[in-house]
């Protein structure tokens, strides 16, 4: 038998974010909840801001759920191996077993932007397309999740790539852009930049843009000078949730 719902949590470098995700159409059971990302990020004071959120959830939050967490570094078996925007206490850490205890029922730990392309993949954007579709998500860094024919290859980390002596995601993070005030047009260039990069390295048959940038995709679009297609993300900033949950059901029943 199915699970109707799943309980989805998006960690990223400014916010956390959660709701209660139905897994038959991949909508939001409830209206999602955030809070700030604490400062510092580090393990205890990340896992106290979830406890907030999930007492904001009320009584939607049936701890028989099946709970995933999408967070913003490299996972392993479990493990944290990169924290590029969080503290580094979190590199080596046991994530699944940190999340498990705190909150009092098994949960599934994945990579941030791996689980934002997987709820795309299912339900938005890349729904129904066949071989590479890529996901890059546009906030305080650059994520990636690379899928092939619906199956995803985990922990890619392309916001790493080097462009010109830089990683890619300081020249086109969506925190550059309001950092050094730049227009639409100027980031869009600098985000292109980084998609020829990509292009090159896994040609791609779609590429889909989330964050919350994705919403102000035509202010920027028309700077795109590759071959492959590129498409908002249809799921927004409700993705990351979306996949986790996701995850955390699939992974559940293997």
């Amino acid at each position: 038998m199915s699970q109707p719902s799943a309980v989805g949590i998006d960690i990223g470098g400014t916010g956390i974010k959660a709701s209660i995700v139905d897994l038959d159409t991949g909508a939001l059971a409830v209206e999602r909840v955030r809070v700030s990302t604490p400062d510092p990020p580090t393990p205890n004071h990340v896992v106290a801001a979830i406890g907030e959120l999930l007492g904001e959830l009320g009584g939607d939050a049936d701890p028989t759920r099946t709970f995933g967490v999408g967070f913003p570094g490299v996972i392993r078996d479990g493990v944290v191996k990169t924290a590029a925007n969080l503290d580094p206490s979190w590199v080596d850490l046991d994530g699944v077993h940190l999340f498990s205890e705190a909150v009092g029922r098994p949960a599934h730990l994945i990579n941030d932007a791996d689980a934002a392309g997987l709820a795309e993949v299912r339900f938005g954007a890349g729904a129904g397309v066949d071989g590479v579709v890529l996901m890059l998500t546009f906030g305080t860094g650059i994520g990636s999740g690379l899928f092939h024919d619906g199956t995803l290859v985990p922990n890619t980390e392309l916001g790493h790539l080097d462009l010109g002596g830089r990683p890619a995601e300081s020249r086109a993070a969506a925190s550059v852009r309001k950092e050094q005030e730049l227009s639409w047009t100027e980031w869009g260039h600098e985000v292109d930049a980084v998609l020829r990069e990509i292009e090159k390295l896994f040609w791609p048959d779609l590429i889909v843009l989330g964050g919350g940038v994705s919403r102000r995709f035509d202010k920027f679009a028309d700077q795109f000078t590759g071959s492959t297609r590129v498409v908002p993300a249809a799921l927004g900033n409700n993705a990351g949730i979306i996949g986790a949950a996701l995850y955390a059901t699939e992974h559940d029943r293997a």
